[in-house]
């Protein structure tokens, strides 16, 4: 039965659940203060990668031993603020004991397999459908070595990806040349994952999937939603800072806004904000033809439609801190000895801070909210906001229809759990 649907957010997630929900008939209301794919948004500064070997969370066994290291360096991929450690600290602790075994870290790969395992072919058909398909890509994805022994040295997470489908072709030094000319030869080994793809503007595909949308009946609604009207456990309309929006469904997709909504709608679920940079250098020559990422510096060198961009860094902090871009300029560092070739003028370059939605497990919180089985969730995806946008769009879809029950695996509950 068609609903009035209230999609909060109109990043990557909240754009894709709005296009999805119009082929089910439903009337679709997105609730959105600002320009969808604008740089205020996760979305705009994404890394890009549409990666089915995104399945392999952050926390892994032994991480907590890194800590203090990270603690010291301001200069490492992950890096947490002295005085921000206090209020941190109970996110912190359930992130390391997420990935505190193996069979942890496997869990969490095995519950992200469905989401990520045709990423690109589901981008290709939605940006088909929108009429811009040149804003995916389907020429696999790189990730490149120092030499094999780094590669084995990640033996555990590669293994479980290949356990779960991953599709890989190694290259050696020669082949890795052949393919990227432009690269350090410091790189002597490199997987290429054959089903990856890449978008090649993810702040002009967010807005060019509202537009669409908009075209085909979608509702943008400028405001903040602040809250909901229940009866009786049905939802009857999203509180907003414009007024009331009247409807029989919502879903919370407002990223890293949306630990205040979803505990209005009954559920305590700790989000933070992995904050990540990226330097952009517009015009580059010398760069990948296809994404790359240096598993030295874990960052994504990603050919856009008119730049080269790093994106990259976790940065552990307040959500309004003050940005450090210092860890835009170490990306760079590493870009300029990643592509020996780039020379970049200064005016051409760019840097950006966002904040990834992140649940200390890795994975979204995609279900019913406890107070009311009108309203969904729909975020906290942290790095894999864009990758599994189309599949959780899906699952929104068939939840609102009630064909399929709420995977546990993502269900807002399993917080209330582990306290």
């Amino acid at each position: 039965m068609a609903k009035r649907v209230a999609v909060i957010g109109a990043g990557v997630i909240g754009a894709t659940v709005a296009a999805r929900l119009l082929q089910d008939g439903h009337q679709v209301t997105l609730i959105e203060p600002e320009s969808p794919g604008g740089p205020h948004a996760a979305s705009h500064g994404n890394g890009g990668f549409l990666s089915p070997a995104s399945i392999i969370p952050m926390s892994a066994p032994g991480l907590w031993r890194k800590v203090p290291g990270m603690l010291r360096d301001p200069e490492g991929a992950l890096t947490i603020r002295w005085r921000h450690l206090p209020r941190l600290s109970p996110w912190l602790w359930r992130f390391l004991m997420a990935g505190a075994t193996p069979a942890r870290v496997e869990a969490t790969a095995k519950a992200l397999q469905p989401l990520l395992a045709d990423t690109a072919a589901r981008h290709m058909a939605l940006a088909a459908r929108i009429g811009r398909p040149e804003l995916i890509r389907q020429d696999g994805l790189v990730y490149a070595f120092r030499d094999r022994a780094a590669y084995e040295g990640e033996a555990f997470s590669w293994d479980l990806r290949h356990r779960l489908g991953l599709r890989t072709a190694t290259l050696e030094a020669a082949r890795l040349r052949q393919i990227l000319p432009g690269l350090s030869p410091d790189y002597r080994f490199g997987v290429m994952v054959l089903d990856g793809g890449h978008c090649t503007d993810p702040g002009g595909y967010v807005a060019a999937i509202c537009d669409w949308a908009k075209g085909q009946g979608v509702r943008l609604h400028r405001a903040r939603a602040t809250g909901f009207e229940i009866e009786a456990d049905r939802l009857r309309a999203v509180r907003t800072d414009q007024g009331p929006v009247a409807c029989d469904a919502a879903v919370i997709a407002c990223g890293i806004r949306a630990a205040a909504l979803a505990r209005a709608a009954g559920d305590r679920v700790p989000l933070e904000s992995e904050r990540g940079y990226f330097v952009q250098i517009a015009d580059a020559e010398g760069g990948p033809a296809i994404p790359v990422m240096p598993q030295d510096g874990r960052m994504a060198n990603l050919p856009t439609l008119t730049e080269l961009r790093a994106s990259g860094q976790v940065e552990l902090a307040s959500l309004d801190a003050s940005a450090d871009w210092r860890r835009a300029d170490i990306l760079l560092g590493h870009l300029q000895r990643t592509w020996p070739g780039l020379n970049p003028a200064p005016d051409r370059i760019t840097r950006w801070l966002g904040h990834r939605p992140s649940t200390p497990d890795g994975r979204p919180v995609i279900g019913r909210a406890s107070a009311s089985a009108d309203i969904l969730h729909a975020f906290g995806h942290g790095h894999i906001g864009l990758a599994s946008a189309p599949a959780t769009a899906g699952l929104v879809a068939d939840l609102l229809a009630g064909r399929i029950e709420a995977p546990p695996a993502f269900a807002a509950t399993r917080f209330r759990r582990a306290r």
